[in-house]
């Protein structure tokens, strides 16, 4: 387990409770700098953390664009005092008029949205025809399937559609390639590679138009280094997870080289037979969307199977059961940070040892106040 981890006083903390590790987030963001070269080819993901606090830290460091999911977490990265915030989700119905006022709200920070479909591009001119200009970029259907345009015809008409909107500003493509997580970093090159020739192909021809494809906003957090060694003009790369980074990265993408910076500390509230140990750790406090035995990793705990989980308990069998009592700590790694931390109202931050704040997720709710 890293020395950084362990507390030296945990008998005041309630469990199960999410731990931040002040130092190792710093480490990671530097890190993630380093990989892209320079802080403005970094247009990091909020979806992770939802804290104003690692916002506050990435601009410290000279982050300047950030990328959001929800309109709730656009907000927050205004009210941080972000410039260019861009939600990258298809923006429908009601929410049309959100950004209309999220915008009028928020002057200082310039918004961008992704399109794919010409209905919501008219949805959008519609609420925002009172309001200031946003951006607005061509979700790229690269192979995942989930949202966006594939490269072709129709996805020159929807961009050209944009081109000529009084209220919507042809900002590029939002590209983001989440099917691509090979382990091995060799093919997920060889797919960023597949995947770039028809999308470059797409640009050329828009420009050769006259217009203005500026940015290419570029994968997540496994193709992060892939996309990072590309000399395109306009690229950003957009990983969410660096922050804090969790275990399934750790396994899969070596290549990263992040220190997970978010824990949960829990407690043995049972020893219900010889061999089995009972922690206050139900899939209310950790992300269930792993399989069941693949949710988290305990640190420094014997070789276990997880055998049961439910709301409030964790079932694990161990044959170094009889060395643990109720009431003992240990420490687990999520195995998928982001859905995890979701769960939690706030996060107790961890320097040297010591609980030093409490940061509100604060972003973990669908709206705040537009």
């Amino acid at each position: 387990m890293n020395s950084n981890y362990p507390l030296r006083d945990p008998s005041p903390v309630f469990s199960p409770a999410l731990l931040f590790y002040k130092d190792l987030i710093q480490s990671n963001i530097a890190r993630a700098i380093a990989i892209a070269g320079t802080p403005d080819r970094l247009r990091p993901h909020i979806k992770t953390h939802k804290t104003r606090e690692i916002v506050r830290m990435q601009l410290a460091a000279g982050i300047t664009k950030h990328k959001c999911a929800t309109i709730a977490e656009a907000e927050l990265l205004a009210s941080c005092g972000v410039a260019d915030v861009m939600i990258a989700y298809p923006i429908v119905g009601p929410n049309c008029g959100r950004i209309a006022r999220l915008a009028a709200k928020f002057p200082g920070s310039r918004f961008g949205v992704t399109i794919d479909h010409p209905r919501p591009l008219a949805e959008l001119e519609a609420a925002l025809s009172a309001g200031r200009q946003v951006d607005a970029y061509l979700d790229i259907n690269c192979g995942q399937n989930r949202t966006g345009i594939v490269p072709g015809e129709a996805a020159l008409d929807l961009y050209r559609q944009i081109g000529r909107s009084p209220s919507l500003k042809p900002a590029g493509f939002h590209v983001y390639d989440g099917h691509n997580s090979h382990e091995s970093t060799a093919e997920r090159a060889k797919s960023v590679q597949s995947m770039l020739g028809p999308i470059i192909e797409l640009r050329q021809q828009l420009e050769k138009e006259g217009l203005s494809v500026p940015r290419l906003i570029m994968g997540g957090t496994p193709t992060f280094t892939i996309h990072a060694k590309y000399d395109l003009p306009g690229v950003e790369c957009s990983p969410g997870t660096l922050a804090l980074h969790d275990y399934n990265y750790i396994q899969r993408y070596p290549d990263l080289g992040i220190t997970p910076a978010a824990l949960l500390l829990t407690r043995v509230i049972s020893r219900p037979t010889a061999d089995r140990v009972t922690l206050d750790l139900g899939y209310k406090a950790v992300s269930p969307d792993s399989p069941a035995g693949k949710r988290l990793l305990l640190l420094d705990f014997p070789e276990n199977e997880a055998v049961l989980q439910n709301e409030e308990h964790l079932v694990v069998r161990t044959a170094g059961a009889g060395s643990y009592s109720p009431g003992d700590v240990v420490y687990a790694m999520p195995a998928h940070v982001c859905p995890t931390v979701a769960l939690h109202r706030q996060a107790l931050v961890v320097q040297d040892g010591r609980i030093v704040e409490r940061w509100d997720i604060a972003a973990r709710d669908r709206e705040l106040s537009v």
